[in-house]
């Protein structure tokens, strides 16, 4: 698949196509301050991106309750609702503020079910500026091993790009 996005096709190469639109997100975003319309944007486009996209979103910190995500933008099957820090991939993401990459998901101890058809999974924690964790950008894919650190460094910098 290779979307357009202002009259441009994406290139067939992974890291082409990672940079190209790593580019045309970051044109997109300029000038809008608010972060859901951002994590939308950016979840809409990436989903649109990859075939193996299969869940892509966010889970953002609740700020109401301690230790916890709360499901954000995303597009895909229904997600889980809430997840505790330090349970399944985007909790073990929340907890050690690290990008959690599991070729694996089924593997993974605690990982969280939901939705059975996901089999490999990349969480990418996402900070504001002061450094404080404020979300996680969550890709899943119906496929083994689909991601590599390829997928994990490009979306390390598209999360970078989220906080204005």
């Amino acid at each position: 698949m290779a979307e357009a996005f202002n009259d441009k096709t994406l290139s067939a190469d992974r890291v082409t196509r990672y940079a190209e639109l790593l580019e045309e997100i970051a044109a997109v975003l300029d000038g809008e301050p608010n972060l859901t319309a951002r994590m939308a944007t950016v979840a809409s486009m990436l989903a649109a991106s990859f075939d193996d996209y299969f869940w892509t979103g966010f889970y953002v910190v609740d700020p109401d309750r301690d230790r916890e995500l709360v499901v954000g933008p995303y597009q895909g099957t229904l997600g889980c609702l809430r997840i505790a820090f330090g349970r399944g991939v985007c909790g073990a993401a929340a907890e050690t503020g690290q990008t959690q990459l599991v070729p694996d998901v089924h593997a993974f101890p605690g990982h969280i079910a939901c939705d059975g058809r996901s089999q490999s999974e990349v969480v990418v924690p996402v900070f504001d500026k002061a450094g404080a964790l404020i979300a996680v950008l969550d890709v899943d894919s119906d496929r083994l091993a689909a991601f590599d650190e390829t997928d994990a460094a490009w979306l390390e910098k598209i999360a970078a790009l989220l906080v204005p």
